[in-house]
Order: C-alpha cells, then sequence, then structure tokens
C-alpha cells in the first residue's frame, strides 16, 4: 500500500492494470485482483477521461459539474473537497481537506480511521463555521453524495457541482495539494499514532496556509490570498480539540 501511494501520487492517471504491472516490475508477486482491493481500500482510482455516456432519467442526487468554463475571480466563490491515504509506521488514516479555488487556502481538514461519512461533516461544519461559498465542488464519493453531507449545502443555499467519473483533473488544484502534503510532509515523516498524525499535519497545514509561497498567486501565501473578506483564520486541531478516538 506504501508503493501503490507513492506511485499513484507520481501517476495518478495509472489504474489498476499499470500499478499491477509496476508492481510486478519491482518484484512484488501481486495480481490485479489484490491491488484493485487495495486501491478501493485506499479509496484512490485513476483519473483519466471517460465518455459522456447517455443514460436514463434524472437520478436522486445528481448533480451538474458547474466548474465547466467558470473564471474564478474571488475568494469563497468556489470550494472544493477530496480524501487521501495517509500512510503512517503501521497502518494509515484517510484525510479530508476542504480549499478555496481562488486562494488555494485549506479552509478545513479532518482525518478518520475510516471512510464514513462523519469526519466530512465534521470538516464541512467547521468550513462553515468561518465562512461559506457560493459553489462547492466534490467527485460523486457516497460522503459527498450523502443526504446529511448534501442537506448542510442545500440548507446553506450553496450550490452543489459534481465531477465526471473518472474526474479527468476536474478538482485538479485538490490533486496538487494531495502532493504538496505528501512530498513535503508525509513521506519526510513516519507517523506513530494518529495523535503524531494530527498534530504534524496541522503544523504542516499552518505552513501551508500562511508561510508557503505559491507562484500562482504571484508568491503569495494562501491566507494572504484569501484574507481579504476574512477576519480570522480556522482554528486547526490543537491538544485541547483533539478527537476522542485519537487519544
Amino acid at each position: 500500500m506504501r508503493q501503490i501511494d507513492e506511485e499513484y501520487t507520481r501517476h495518478p492517471f495509472y489504474g489498476v492494470g499499470k500499478i499491477t504491472g509496476w508492481l510486478t516490475g519491482r518484484g512484488y508477486g501481486v495480481n490485479e485482483k489484490r491491488v484493485r482491493r487495495l486501491m478501493r481500500l485506499m479509496g484512490i482510482m485513476a483519473i483519466y477521461p471517460v465518455p459522456h455516456l447517455s443514460g436514463g432519467g434524472p437520478r436522486k442526487g445528481l448533480y451538474p459539474y458547474l466548474l465547466r468554463e467558470l473564471s474564478i475571480e474571488r475568494p469563497d466563490q468556489v470550494w472544493a473537497t477530496d480524501i487521501t491515504y495517509i500512510r503512517m509506521r503501521l497502518g494509515f488514516v484517510y484525510l479530508v481537506a476542504i480549499m478555496d479555488l481562488f486562494s488555494r487556502y485549506v479552509v478545513s481538514w479532518e482525518i478518520s480511521t475510516t471512510l464514513d461519512t462523519e469526519f466530512c461533516l465534521s470538516a464541512l461544519d467547521r468550513a462553515l463555521a468561518l465562512s461559506k461559498p457560493e459553489i462547492f465542488n466534490s467527485d460523486q464519493g457516497v460522503q459527498f453524495t450523502s443526504d446529511d453531507f448534501t442537506g448542510r449545502l442545500a440548507g446553506a443555499g450553496i450550490r452543489i457541482s459534481r465531477d465526471g467519473r473518472g474526474r479527468a483533473f476536474d478538482n485538479i488544484f485538490v490533486e496538487r495539494l494531495w502532493r504538496s502534503v505528501k512530498y513535503e510532509e508525509v513521506y519526510l515523516k513516519d507517523y506513530t499514532t494518529v495523535r503524531e498524525a494530527i498534530r504534524e499535519l496541522n503544523a504542516y497545514f499552518r505552513f501551508y496556509n500562511t508561510e508557503r509561497l505559491h507562484q500562482s498567486l504571484e508568491n503569495n501565501t494562501p491566507w494572504n490570498a484569501y484574507r481579504g473578506i476574512s477576519r480570522e483564520a480556522p482554528k486547526l486541531y490543537t491538544p485541547r480539540n483533539m478527537p476522542v478516538w485519537a487519544e
């Protein structure tokens, strides 16, 4: 799973077949069935364009993709979210982040030991306590298509946008965030506990938001690009608000 995570981060367009071939070339005796099971466990899939095939009538929870040809010109115009796999020395956790696409500011984040909906709802609630976007974009993961998640967005008057299956780099800015998190933080360390992972990721996101310069922001930080309409940054994890299950 460590090898899959690193190769997928380098080449997110690799599917089960290419990952299997890459692993066998490195001496791992795996077949596609095992790789498919592990990638499903890790919550990852290849990013690639898929045909837009006609289907039946509208389905419950089906939302259009609203970002096509949209010019993102201001903070809180569009937020996007995604989930990624974070390895530890023994085991792993899942990380969800909500990002403002104009500024690249990470509005909130959360980790969990399972791919349930609750940790995504927690991240959303903390983000909405700070501000709210006009549009919220995500993939079609069950966490984001759940009634609880879409209900919170609809109740706040937020327009819901969905990536197409296969995504074809629809969520490219969050994908770039994952690369930064892993190469600049996760792959340099071996978290031994969930508490340590939370503490170290908290420090990294503070650095990412308030110190890390982005060329696309004219060498500015995400916080400086975002703060034009926000009065204070959201509180990230501290030992005082550590979740009980991380103890």
